[in-house]
């Protein structure tokens, strides 16, 4: 069996820079054990997996797909980059001529359109609410430190704590981070959270007007830290966009390698913009 597979760099213009995925295109599904298999293989934050809904259809042709997650270790509900990733994959390599893709994945439908050199993809909001500091104090202190918080919540819906460091702190106290994975684990074992969103306050005044700044820590799921983190955004949006007062929001996730997102609050929705650098193409012979 051979598997046509890609690899994308997404949220960035630059090669080697935002959040690396593999895309696999699939004739039909494979194996619960093989899916995890490739994934683990590829060794990348997320490996996608793209099968066309109707079978007369091909890549070039079909509006719909079933579109799942894996990293290294396990299935995840919900990914932005790699939603990204294969979205390009199917626009600009395959030449997909539908005004919009449609992806039917574990967190429902994801609608996916070009707009001008960007893909928009339509993805849920996730709200948050304020987190007892007791209940958390030994996770936060393996992620941050002492260093000060002006906030401290949670999503239910994605399992994650959300970490605003205090506005007296700079964008260097962020860059900074070096959490301690293991410590983070031991000091979460509930299955409550499986990641950490760290965040603060941007400077939209200054070029090129970052409204917020943001690293993600998700150890639960084989990473250390995820590079650029769409689905982290679903929460992060809806929580600024609250904050500043504002529903269009530009967002930089501010990790090694590094990612810009183009947000917009719509309700109980988000469209999260972003570009993409294609990589290595390749054949799985399996």
């Amino acid at each position: 069996m051979d598997i046509p597979i890609f690899i994308m760099d997404a949220f960035t213009t630059l090669p080697f820079k935002g959040n690396p995925a593999a895309v696999c295109l699939l004739q039909k599904p494979l194996s619960e054990e093989l899916y995890q298999k490739i994934a683990t293989e590829m060794n990348l934050p997320e490996t996608a997996f793209v099968i066309c809904k109707n079978t007369s259809d091909s890549f070039s042709t079909a509006s719909r797909f079933s579109l799942r997650w894996f990293t290294p270790t396990n299935e995840v509900s919900l990914c932005g980059h790699a939603t990204l990733a294969s979205s390009a994959i199917l626009f600009y390599h395959k030449k997909n001529a539908n005004r919009v893709i449609v992806f039917d994945t574990l967190s429902g439908e994801l609608c996916n359109r070009i707009r001008g050199d960007c893909i928009v993809m339509d993805f849920p909001i996730y709200t948050s609410t304020p987190q007892e500091p007791h209940e958390v104090a030994e996770l936060v202190k393996a992620v941050v430190g002492d260093l000060p918080l002006e906030d401290l919540q949670y999503s239910e819906d994605s399992k994650t704590l959300l970490l605003r460091l205090a506005d007296t702190c700079d964008i260097s106290a962020l860059t900074s981070l070096k959490p301690d994975p293991e410590r983070m684990m031991k000091s979460e074992h509930t299955g409550k959270i499986k990641g950490v969103s760290v965040t603060i306050k941007g400077a939209p005044d200054s070029q090129p007007g970052y409204d917020f700044f943001s690293r993600f820590f998700t150890p639960w799921n084989g990473i250390t830290e995820d590079p650029v983190t769409g689905s982290a955004h679903s929460i992060l949006a809806k929580y600024w966009a609250d904050r500043l007062g504002k529903q269009r929001l530009l967002a930089y996730q501010s990790s090694s390698r590094g990612g810009e997102l183009d947000l917009e609050v719509k309700g109980h929705r988000l469209d999260i913009a972003g570009r993409t650098v294609f990589i290595l193409q390749g054949t799985l012979s399996l």
